[in-house]
């Protein structure tokens, strides 16, 4: 008998706060975890060029497993998938505790595959039981149920890891026994089946050329990449920053504490986009974005106005994070949910190569900051692509049956 003959209550219609909250359970898994990861992986390797090497081949094999849960998931039913990704966090927290280079480096890896496979699943669910129309009040609220973990996270994390190094593990497995048993009680079952009946399945990467064709989808992906690198560097990069200044380790949980907390402001920012179409917005995001990662490292030999400066990314971060994904979301088919989902997720491994590359390339021949100049060169190539957007995009249609 195959793993998806076992019979199961037909998923319920979720509603918008039922993802919120999936959203923010696994922003608590996560936010206790992301300013302590940083600080385990150079422990463990040293310096801030060792800790950006595993980074670089860590994304290396997220991105490869990242284009494959597509296939997976055709043979696996999608709530064995998202169940599957949660169990990794786990397996991810129990090797990080023995603290050794090639155990981290696996629990670095684990939890980068635990965050891909669930963002595919998850994303193939809201794409099943959201409507078009509905997806940027969905996008707010899933924010909104995600800025408390994201807020409280970091910063206790670490304070947690200097208490005793375990603790925030703990209670990150916690976050994430949660997350199983309310992803089991919405019983959301494996989507909406929308399948082609007499195709094959196609192969993991048959659809990339179908991606490729729509220059949209490519927008859309570009934005969240860029935008993930800016957040990558913001996690892990500005820590390390403060470190070598003499700032501590706890600042770089601090800000990011700080930063999180506009999430609590995403409807706001929802609804300013909307009145100015996504075009404006996220172009005036990322403009501003890029000029204020440009002055924190113009002003590095003061260093406390780095971490100002890069504070104030952040805010447009948050607002990119918001709105930055609806081109992409707007746009997908509905018979290439699960497939398009993959290919959208991916940016975060991508992110995640690019980012310790760069970072690994500049430490050569310049300091921690001049990863700050660089990203400002990748935020003003999104600026000139965000400009081709349609000016329309975002806003409000008027009716078609108006006479």
């Amino acid at each position: 008998m195959a793993i998806d003959d076992f019979p199961i209550a037909l998923p319920r219609a979720p509603k918008l706060q039922h993802f919120a909250l999936l959203a923010g359970l696994e922003a608590a898994v996560r936010g206790s975890l992301i300013s302590v990861m940083p600080l385990v992986v150079r422990d463990a390797m040293g310096s801030t060029q060792g800790s950006s090497k595993v980074y670089f081949f860590v994304g290396l094999v997220s991105l490869s497993w990242g284009l494959m849960v597509p296939w997976a998931n055709r043979r696996i039913p999608r709530r064995w998938m998202y169940t599957g990704g949660c169990t990794l966090y786990f397996v991810g927290m129990m090797l990080a505790l023995t603290g050794t280079p090639v155990s981290v480096s696996l629990a670095l890896m684990c939890n980068s595959m635990a965050t891909v496979t669930n963002f595919v699943c998850f994303n193939a669910y809201v794409m099943d039981y959201v409507d078009r129309g509905s997806l940027g009040r969905g996008q707010s609220l899933q924010m909104f149920y995600a800025a408390t973990p994201w807020a409280v996270g970091p910063l206790l994390g670490v304070w947690l890891h200097d208490q005793w190094k375990p603790l925030p593990f703990l209670l990150a497995g916690c976050f994430a026994a949660a997350l199983i048993t309310a992803f089991w009680i919405l019983r959301l079952g494996n989507g909406k089946q929308i399948a082609r009946a007499t195709s094959a399945p196609i192969n993991p990467l048959a659809y990339l050329g179908r991606f490729f064709a729509q220059p949209r989808l490519i927008a859309g992906w570009l934005f969240a990449c860029i935008r993930s690198t800016g957040w990558w560097v913001y996690v892990v990069y500005l820590p390390y920053f403060c470190i070598e200044q003499g700032l501590g380790n706890k600042v770089g949980g601090e800000a990011l504490s700080i930063s999180n907390a506009m999430l609590f402001a995403a409807p706001f920012l929802l609804r300013l986009a909307r009145r100015h179409s996504v075009r404006v917005s996220v172009r005036f995001a990322f403009g501003t974005c890029g000029a204020l990662f440009l002055l924190s490292s113009l002003v590095a030999p003061l260093p406390w106005l780095t971490v100002l400066a890069m504070m104030g990314a952040s805010v447009f971060l948050v607002t990119l994070d918001v709105i930055g994904g609806l081109p992409f979301l707007m746009s997908v088919k509905p018979s290439e949910r699960t497939e398009m989902s993959a290919v959208y997720s991916s940016f975060r491994d991508v992110s995640s190569i690019i980012t310790p590359g760069m970072a690994w390339a500049v430490l050569y021949f310049a300091p921690t900051a001049a990863i700050f100049a660089t990203t400002a060169a990748l935020m003003a190539g999104a600026w000139t692509i965000a400009g081709r957007l349609h000016p329309r995009l975002g806003t409000p249609r008027p009716s078609r049956a108006r006479s």
